[in-house]
């Protein structure tokens, strides 16, 4: 005896079947018993097909406006040079660190753009003075680097921030791994 093939809409992701929102092929008792119980699937009717396909559309076009304002934000980012004061001791050592936090609430300041502290890339806290070069992961796979200049600021100072626009083309000096 064979079984009828029906579609399904899924509901959540199904290992080895599809994922949410996916229209699939399957055997009509698979759905009623062990899809539709478990609110994994549902039967596909044509206006549920048009309507998860708006659905998936509306998510591609959102997506790609994501894309378009976090390149938008990269770029700005890459042109950014920041300058955070800080109170440092003999070589050029700081009396604790820069910290992602820090570069994060930086970028705020300076250019009301959030940025995750933990998109910040540090491998550990910055602790001398100078010029320091920080990568970032913006959106998705789309990084951008970012200079950081950390210069001596005065005891009565809490630690100022300032930024700048960079050329495109000047070179961001120091030691860089």
């Amino acid at each position: 005896m064979a079984s009828k093939a029906t579609q399904a809409i899924l509901l959540q992701d199904v290992e080895k079947l599809g994922r949410k929102g996916d229209v699939v092929h399957v055997a009509t008792g698979y759905l009623r018993n062990y899809l539709g119980p478990r609110k994994l699937a549902e039967a596909a009717t044509d206006a549920r097909v048009a309507e998860v396909e708006r659905q998936a559309e509306q998510r591609r076009r959102h997506e790609a406006q994501g894309e378009e304002q976090a390149r938008d934000m990269a770029h700005t980012l890459n042109r950014t040079v920041l300058t955070i004061k800080r109170r440092a001791g003999t070589e050029d050592r700081l009396y604790g660190s820069v910290t992602s936090t820090d570069i994060s609430d930086a970028i705020w300041k300076a250019r009301r753009m959030r940025v995750d502290r933990r998109k910040v890339e540090l491998e550990e806290p910055i602790k001398t003075l100078g010029s320091h070069r920080v990568q970032l992961t913006v959106w998705g796979d789309i990084r951008a680097v970012l200079k950081v200049m950390v210069v001596p600021g005065g005891a009565d100072e809490e630690g100022g921030v300032e930024a700048f626009e960079a050329e495109p083309s000047e070179p961001i000096e120091g030691e860089f791994s």
